[in-house]
């Protein structure tokens, strides 16, 4: 009987093994890039007394696949270009530790952008086929975010384009196919999370600035430096906290929504670490406290509308 017991824990650890292969390829440190926003947007929306569930959920899972489909552009096309190897930190490594084709991973990603697509048809028949437009060029820019003659990552416009398409607009889109409209009140909810995820970008970019710099990208950590684009990532982490303070003094949002102020532990964690670090591996930790500073403040400004809306 042992034998077979053996055999069974070994084939058990070989298939727990397999699937954190499959979804560590997915890089779910960044999924909550896209999460936060459906959240928020949805929490916006029900504060005006509208809510659908299906829309809601619709939006969620298209939004979690573009994204997981981007990161795998991204794993796909960096290989292609020579840029990740083993010791590589920040990547999944399906390709070059975990022996993936790339085949494999580029046929995934595009199953997850047709998946979306047929969200996406969901989506316009119950709110407006307008939002195809806005949906196809979301995922557009998500595939020419890596793919393509002229990546948006190689430039300085990769925190531009990230906060707007995966902050701002995810936000605005799940608050329009609840309630039929977008409004100032939205947008200006929206921008501090624009500001963050913009801030995921720049935390990835400040953590691989010399590789960056070795492959001729020009993005924003590059050009200023280490040092300086350390001091825009607090500036930018400060800006969304006062922001949030300023919809409150100007009575936009309610008083609850300071409840944000209980994740500011995060950012400034992850400048600590930036200011300090100065290989990738030990800059890593602050990556993921930026990730984690959108998740907890989106969330808890999420919670703070639902209880100025119930209480």
């Amino acid at each position: 009987m042992q034998p077979n017991i053996q055999d069974g824990s070994k084939h058990a650890v070989e298939a727990n093994r397999g699937f954190q292969v499959w979804w560590q390829m997915t890089r779910p440190h960044t999924l909550t890039a896209a999460f936060v926003p459906v959240v928020l947007g949805t929490a916006l929306a029900v504060d005006q007394g509208n809510f659908h569930f299906g829309l809601f959920l619709a939006m969620l899972v298209a939004c979690l696949l573009i994204q997981a489909a981007t990161n795998m552009f991204n794993e796909y096309y960096d290989f292609k270009r020579g840029l990740d190897h083993e010791q590589s930190v920040g990547i999944s490594g399906s390709i070059v530790r975990d022996g993936i084709k790339p085949k494999t991973v580029m046929n995934l990603a595009l199953s997850c952008y047709g998946i979306s697509l047929l969200l996406g048809v969901y989506i316009c028949m119950n709110s407006s086929w307008y939002l195809a437009l806005v949906g196809l060029v979301c995922m557009a820019v998500g595939y020419l975010y890596t793919g393509g003659p002229f990546p948006i990552s190689y430039t300085p416009f990769g925190e531009l384009f990230s906060g707007l398409f995966m902050g701002m607009i995810i936000i605005l889109i799940s608050f329009f196919i609840q309630t039929g409209t977008v409004t100032s009140t939205s947008i200006l909810f929206s921008i501090p999370i624009f500001i963050l995820v913009s801030a995921i970008n720049l935390s990835n970019n400040i953590r691989d600035l010399d590789g960056d710099r070795e492959n001729g990208r020009k993005t924003v950590a590059v050009l200023l430096g280490k040092k300086r684009a350390t001091i825009l990532l607090a500036i930018m982490f400060t800006f969304s906290y006062l922001w949030v303070l300023g919809l409150i003094l100007s009575h936009i949002a309610p008083i609850w929504t300071a409840v944000v102020l209980l994740s500011a532990a995060k950012p400034v964690q992850a400048v600590k670490i930036f200011h300090k670090g100065s290989i990738p591996i030990q800059m890593a930790p602050a990556m993921k406290a930026t990730a984690q500073t959108n998740t907890i403040f989106g969330f808890l400004l999420a919670i703070g509308i639902f209880a100025g809306h119930f209480l």
